[in-house]
């Protein structure tokens, strides 16, 4: 890939630094600054030569210091995966004082927003999801990657499609297993964590099962298995696997999803269910799902207990879009919208717009 990227940064110390990238003949885009302090921003850009749009991940080398061996294995990572359901690495590149990490563009949002948008949603909806979850992670366990964070904002949708394929992306706490090796870090996001992980003993592949699990489990009910205002209380109840499927919301549940999950929710790693052996399981493989709408309940739960705070949202798939027509980026890669020179503006893709912010830019523009 040919990006033409050129850096300037601030003349005194702590000046955000302004990356600009061309985009194909005269036309400049020029992308909000960067703050000063935040480990990466992810902005939207436009392959110049095939039009491509991409994410880029913009590092400062000043937030690396000390974390140079995390970015390096999220690199060495992300060069060895090549997989449809994978947000894949495109290219690298570095200046005196960032790295830029090219990433595929992902552009369909979060798991949890679109089965909230759908007007129907059934548990051989989730049988599909979890399916494509696990035959990703199959692949990177098989390649011996331990994804070691899976949870539902880091699975996003390709596209907006309807029937768009989910995608799993975030690769920061990545590990690549050495032969037989084991690996003992705690690192993880709590609600989706392996009991073995909070227990600080070694573990292996088998704490992205573990989440798995968890995500299928909210997949079916829209609230988490293991919840407590309580840090201690919660780690307890993960720690003892103390979960239950409670009435009425799993009353319309089939038996087989139940006894998927309780399999990948086993508390002895060495009993879980291996990705394998999971998509084996009648519920994936078989006819088991049930096509009954469970919208209406799922999606009132996942309103309730996943409300997003604003500055926790990492990839809105309608910002994302609002910023492509903006921007005259257009709307695919089949070309259906050209770019036409005009006046840089400002494009990211990290928060919702704030609605005074948008009318600055409009002025400035």
């Amino acid at each position: 890939m040919h990006v033409c990227l050129c850096v300037r940064e601030g003349e005194g110390e702590g000046d955000p630094f302004t990356a600009f990238l061309i985009c194909g003949y005269k036309h400049l885009m020029n992308f909000r600054h960067l703050q000063p302090g935040a480990f990466s921003e992810v902005v939207l850009a436009e392959e110049k030569r095939t039009r491509k749009l991409v994410a880029i991940k913009c590092i400062p080398k000043k937030a690396l210091e000390g974390k140079e061996n995390s970015i390096e294995n999220e690199i060495a990572v992300l060069h060895k995966i090549k997989h449809a359901n994978i947000v894949s690495l495109e290219d690298i590149y570095e200046s005196k004082s960032h790295l830029y990490l090219v990433m595929q563009l992902v552009s369909g949002g979060e798991l949890f927003d679109r089965i909230v948008e759908k007007g129907f949603y059934t548990e051989k909806d989730a049988s599909k999801l979890i399916r494509q979850i696990l035959d990703a992670v199959k692949y990177l366990h098989d390649m011996g990657i331990v994804h070691r964070d899976l949870k539902p904002e880091n699975l996003l949708y390709y596209s907006m499609d309807e029937d768009s394929k989910i995608m799993i992306s975030d690769f920061g706490l990545s590990k690549i297993e050495g032969s037989g090796s084991v690996m003992s870090t705690a690192c993880g996001t709590p609600g989706y964590v392996a009991p073995e992980v909070l227990a600080q003993k070694p573990y292996s592949k088998a704490v992205d099962c573990w989440s798995i699990g968890v995500i299928a489990y909210i997949l079916l009910c829209g609230y988490p298995p293991f919840y407590d205002e309580n840090d201690a209380k919660l780690f307890e109840q993960i720690l003892k696997a103390e979960y239950e499927f409670d009435s009425p919301y799993w009353d319309d549940i089939s038996d087989s999803a139940k006894d998927f999950i309780v399999h990948l929710m086993e508390r002895d790693p060495k009993l879980r269910y291996t990705c394998e052996q999971a998509l084996q399981h009648p519920w994936i493989a078989g006819d088991t799902a049930l096509d009954k709408n469970i919208h209406e309940s799922v999606s009132a739960q996942i309103r309730k207990n996943f409300a997003k705070s604003k500055w926790k949202q990492a990839f809105n798939a309608t910002a994302v879009v609002r910023h492509m027509r903006r921007l005259q980026l257009g709307t695919s890669q089949e070309g259906q919208t050209q770019p036409s020179p005009q006046s840089p503006r400002h494009g990211r893709l990290l928060l919702p717009e704030d609605p005074e912010e948008e009318e600055e830019e409009e002025k400035s523009s």
